[in-house]
């Protein structure tokens, strides 16, 4: 049986949402990881070049998750103009993000 306009919505809201949010979520993970290799750094004594190779790749795979962000938002965009064609109304209200009960649970967390 095909799926419903209210459950594609639905579900592809929830799955976009879930996916910026592992976005947020990598980059978090990554700096607080950036964060503790230069404080391991300092707190060693080791050498200020020490690792050097590593920072640079972690801070390129932060600029690609960056991308991926972006690309999200694009993504985002088209999913409401093609809402918008499909369904007559984008239903997503301005000045509100999307998830926003989610966002107030993550903080709580």
């Amino acid at each position: 049986m095909p799926m419903s306009n209210h459950v594609a919505q639905l579900r592809i809201s929830r799955e976009l949402r879930e996916a910026e949010l592992a976005v947020d979520d990598a980059l978090l993970k990554q700096s607080a990881l950036l964060s503790t290799l230069i404080k391991a750094r300092q707190d060693t004594g080791a050498s200020p070049f020490a690792g050097h190779d590593a920072l640079l790749r972690l801070s390129k795979s932060q600029h690609t998750l960056l991308t991926a962000g972006g690309e999200l938002a694009r993504v985002h965009s088209s999913l409401l103009k093609i809402q918008h064609d499909v369904l007559g109304y984008e239903g997503c209200p301005k000045n509100v993000p999307m998830g926003q009960d989610r966002f107030a649970d993550r903080a709580a967390a």
